[in-house]
């Protein structure tokens, strides 16, 4: 049998490597933030993740998402030629401003998409403070 030569394949393969560690690092997902007068909502595109994957931590007023997507495993006599999805870890922070009620937060992933719903409480007012004589 005969095979023709690509010069451009040894470049190929190296191209699609380096892919494959770019990718493989880190990602990040896209987020929208939404404010409706009773909440706040955080939504982030995290499509082929599972919900056990995800952890999300409040702490000191910081909301943080974190999660791994990981590299689909290839079948025998399968390989990959072109990796364009982002893999890998990814760490989402926001502060979050002192209306939200951190014990009411809920979380949700539907459709790819994960929904962190902030709800609001009321702002803490100022209080005058009498000074004794």
């Amino acid at each position: 049998m005969l095979t023709r030569w690509d010069p451009f394949a040894p470049l190929s393969e190296m191209s699609r490597l380096h892919d494959l560690a770019r990718q493989s690092q880190s990602f990040r997902p896209a987020v929208d933030i939404v404010e409706s007068p009773d909440a706040f909502e955080v939504r982030a595109e995290i499509p082929g993740m599972k919900a056990e994957d995800i952890h999300i931590d409040v702490e000191k007023n910081v909301l943080t998402l974190r999660g791994e997507r990981q590299l689909e495993e290839t079948t025998e006599g399968t390989d990959y030629k072109r990796v364009e999805r982002s893999y890998g870890t990814f760490t989402r922070s926001f502060t979050l401003p002192e209306t939200v009620d951190d014990e009411q937060i809920e979380a949700k992933l539907t459709d790819g998409v994960l929904t962190v719903r902030l709800p609001k409480r009321e702002a803490p007012s100022a209080r005058r403070i009498e000074v004794a004589s």
